[in-house]
């Protein structure tokens, strides 16, 4: 444990070095090879560059374009980082574009994905499907489905033929699930104030939890979560929970899948609930601090704080942190102490791949670009 915070200080205090300059452009045919930390699939060099601007520690990006030659390799997002914040080299490279992190930029935390992509296929990650005239009826269905980010349509040529005009609406995160939640003494946790759990509603809804209460069976997903009602949340953001059970002592939620039965079990340290999908949850849980709960992971960087109120405020008024940890002075290596731990996870809605496919049209939700179209 003592070399993996030691390894966090060093990432973080690097972090603090990194350039904070916005820089929007996108580089044609211009790799930024090595220094990789991780890859995903993108459509687009956009979306790549969105999903490095969300990613913790990406500073910059190469996107592998459809028209990559040399080998199979297409739509690999590759996200980056140094302890300078830029590449350490720049190369011609033709099938390629690279560019760099908007966290400067003040970017939207939820941005406009306004594409459709022509025989490109997203799959996996389906909760529903059904019959459409066209794409445009399959991306309104997306759109105004609370659980959909994103789609694909299959057209009127596709072969086999019993599949044409089908629909599938997809499923990614777009509330914070953090990486890894655990008890830890001398430490505070907790979120940013302005963090969307959720979309908003109009009407406003309490929730149904039930305290000591277990749901055995009908596993969907184990998520970490910060307490029942953390859980409760990514149960009404999940379209395929129907119910839910947090157990406090390993801060695990267990989302469930059963639409047509829920058996319940008094247990102790157990605490089961029921989402809410088409109401204002109450997420006044997000404002309290979490003593001796840790948010291990997911660091953008950190700054020395006299105390967790502090941190939270600062966190809040950081439009890239989404939730925090801070280390106060009863933890027990002094060398940590006063650290504010800024964190965040991509929320953007993401496919878990991307690929070539004749005859499909594939894209996003458009409810995060109501505002562009009505100005």
């Amino acid at each position: 444990m003592g070399t993996y915070l030691i390894l966090v200080g060093l990432l973080s205090m690097c972090s603090l070095c990194f350039s904070q300059e916005c820089n929007p452009e996108l580089l044609q045919n211009e790799d930024f090879p090595g220094t990789d930390i991780l890859f995903l699939y993108s459509p687009d060099a956009e979306h790549c560059q969105q999903r490095c601007t969300q990613h913790p520690s990406c500073q910059f990006f190469t996107f592998v374009r459809p028209d990559w030659t040399r080998d199979q390799r297409h739509f690999y997002c590759y996200l980056k980082s140094t302890s300078s914040g830029q590449p350490n080299k720049r190369t011609p490279l033709l099938g390629v574009t690279s560019g760099f992190s908007l966290k400067s930029c003040n970017p939207e935390p939820q941005p406009c994905l306004s594409k459709v992509y022509h025989n490109i296929d997203f799959p996996g990650a389906d909760y529903r499907f059904f019959f459409t005239a066209d794409y445009e009826a399959c991306q309104r269905a997306c759109t105004q489905d609370p659980g959909c980010q994103f789609f694909t349509f299959v057209n009127d040529v596709f072969t086999p033929e019993n599949i044409r005009y089908k629909c599938h609406l997809k499923f990614s995160w777009t509330i914070p699930t953090t990486s890894i939640v655990e008890a830890k003494v001398g430490v505070v946790s907790g979120f940013s104030h302005k963090v969307q759990m959720g979309q908003n509603f109009v009407t406003v809804c309490q929730g149904k939890l039930f305290p000591s209460t277990s749901i055995p069976g009908d596993h969907l997903l184990a998520l970490p979560a910060a307490s029942a009602e953390h859980c409760q949340a990514l149960c009404s953001a999940h379209p395929s929970c129907t119910y839910f059970a947090f157990v406090s002592e390993s801060f695990t939620c267990n989302l469930k899948n059963n639409p047509n039965q829920m058996v319940t079990r008094a247990t102790a340290g157990v605490t089961s609930g029921l989402p809410e999908r088409f109401c204002q949850l109450d997420n006044s849980w997000t404002e309290q601090a979490l003593v001796g709960v840790d948010f291990r992971s997911s660091d953008i960087r950190y700054q020395l704080m006299d105390d967790a109120e502090s941190c939270q405020m600062n966190c809040t008024e950081d439009p890239n942190c989404q939730f925090y940890t801070y280390v106060n002075e009863s933890f027990f290596n002094p060398d940590y102490w006063r650290r504010c731990y800024f964190k965040r996870v991509i929320t953007m809605p993401s496919p878990p791949k991307v690929t070539k496919l004749s005859n499909v049209v594939s894209g996003f939700t458009q409810r995060n670009c109501a505002v562009h179209t009505q100005t």
